[in-house]
């Protein structure tokens, strides 16, 4: 019984091949050159990373985190002031 099965999953995988007598049909909406594709996401890809390296070192994007300093320091605020203590 198990090679009966076998040969049914194999008569079943093999049916879309005879069926299909061309092996690329240009026409179908679903081909695609893969060499172009290739190549236009090589070229996308190189364009982005000259993008990048040129915005990292241009430094007009600078972080925030390199200001300097007030030069006034800030002032403590305590968090219990006199008078706000409660005593329940």
């Amino acid at each position: 019984m198990e090679r009966v099965t076998w040969a049914f999953l194999m008569v079943l995988a093999g049916l879309p091949v005879l069926k299909a007598n061309m092996l690329f049909d240009k026409d179908s909406p679903f081909y695609y050159d893969w060499e172009s594709l290739q190549l236009g996401g090589m070229i996308f890809a190189g364009l982005f990373c000259v993008a990048g390296c040129a915005m990292a070192l241009s430094g007009k994007c600078k972080c925030k985190c390199t200001q300097t300093p007030s030069p006034l320091p800030e002032k403590n605020i305590p968090l219990i002031t006199p008078g706000s203590a409660n005593t329940c």
